[in-house]
């Protein structure tokens, strides 16, 4: 446990110390940007948890500072910093309070290079939802605040050409262990190619991906992915995540359409397969997922999600209306859901949020300055 600790703390104090040198530089000629996000949101629902109140709301607050300096040969140094605050509460009682770093790296880039250190965003993959390859990342395309958790790592980045472009990383995870991989993007006329690995020595039981899949031990992941566009939108995510006891093969398949009617209306369709072998069990597990977007006019916009889960036979859907402004926007959701006894989980083991569960109806402001 001291190890582990000692090592979590090396890694702080590391980004911090960097942060900190490369701040040094931005006192002459530096240029100093701020930004912020903030959401208001009120749900209820008719499933409601025992002990908790039929009206959840919650405030949330992102600010960010940036600092950045030009240097010569289009080169760039840059910082920033984003702090989030998030405060649930279940009727007049306190339910989730949150105060912690939302961002915080370093970067230096050229027109060929790309280096960052801190807590980062690290994203990869062409799939919307069902997403095989959210290693890294909580990205839910229902969200209207469209954020997602960051990673401590050192990512670099080689662009030798415009159509290849070449990755590598090290991420210290939530076992305080040093993870490693490598990602190479190219593309041609036959479309945008993409191929990963990582490696990680965690010994503890973690989750993989949104859908949260259990593996234990050290293990490798391997992944290809690739993206069409053309008459209709093509793509495909394919993972394999291996260690010695648990083969897990994790695959998505998509396409989507634009009608050419009203404003247009995107359609969109994917599928996802989960194999899961150890050496005491063998399972698998299949999604479905359609959307449906339609503008109307330039401040308005209707999406409708619905996905299903073909071997437990549930459903979930989402429906929003968006009104968007300069600085501003307004979200009307109706989501429907199985409730709480659809599942053969105890109900105490299950998250005591309203959402996720039953018919629910929510209002989000989002305000972005």
């Amino acid at each position: 446990m001291h190890k582990n600790k000692s090592k979590n703390l090396s890694w702080y104090y590391c980004s911090v110390f960097f942060i900190g040198l490369f701040s040094h530089t931005f006192i002459i000629s530096q240029t100093f940007t701020h930004k912020g996000q903030l959401w208001l949101s009120t749900l209820t629902s008719n499933d409601v948890p025992e002990g908790k109140s039929s009206i959840e709301s919650s405030l949330g607050y992102i600010f960010t500072y940036s600092l950045f300096k030009n240097l010569s040969n289009n080169q760039l140094l840059d910082l920033e910093w984003a702090h989030r605050l998030d405060i649930t509460f279940s009727g007049d009682s306190l339910f989730y309070n949150n105060e912690s770093n939302h961002r915080h790296w370093v970067r230096y880039s050229s027109e060929k290079l790309e280096a960052r250190l801190g807590l980062q965003k690290i994203v990869f993959g062409p799939s919307f939802v069902l997403r095989s390859l959210s290693w890294f990342d909580t990205i839910d395309l229902r969200d209207p605040t469209r954020q997602t958790d960051g990673v401590e790592a050192f990512r670099l980045r080689w662009f030798p050409s415009n159509s290849l472009s070449l990755w590598s990383w090290a991420i210290n995870n939530d076992q305080d262990t040093l993870s490693y991989g490598s990602r190479v993007e190219f593309s041609n006329s036959l479309g945008e190619w993409g191929l990963t690995y990582h490696q990680d020595p965690s010994k503890s039981l973690q989750p993989i991906g949104q859908i949260g899949i259990p593996i234990s031990g050290s293990h490798n992941r391997i992944a290809i992915d690739y993206r069409y566009d053309g008459f209709i939108g093509f793509w495909n995510e394919s993972a394999l995540i291996s260690s010695d006891r648990t083969d897990i093969i994790m695959a998505t398949v998509g396409a989507d359409y634009t009608l050419p009617i009203f404003n247009g209306i995107l359609i969109m369709a994917e599928y996802m397969s989960i194999s899961n072998k150890s050496d005491l069990d063998e399972s698998s597990l299949s999604y479905t997922t359609f959307m449906a977007s339609m503008p109307l006019g330039m401040v308005h916009q209707l999406m409708f999600i619905s996905q299903f889960d073909l071997e437990e036979n549930r459903s979930y859907n989402y429906l929003r209306w968006s009104s968007t402004y300069d600085h501003y926007s307004l979200n009307f959701i109706l989501s429907n859901s199985p409730k709480r006894t659809n599942y053969n989980i105890p109900e105490e083991d299950l998250p005591r949020s309203l959402a996720g569960f039953g018919t629910g109806l929510q209002f989000m402001f989002i305000y972005n300055h």
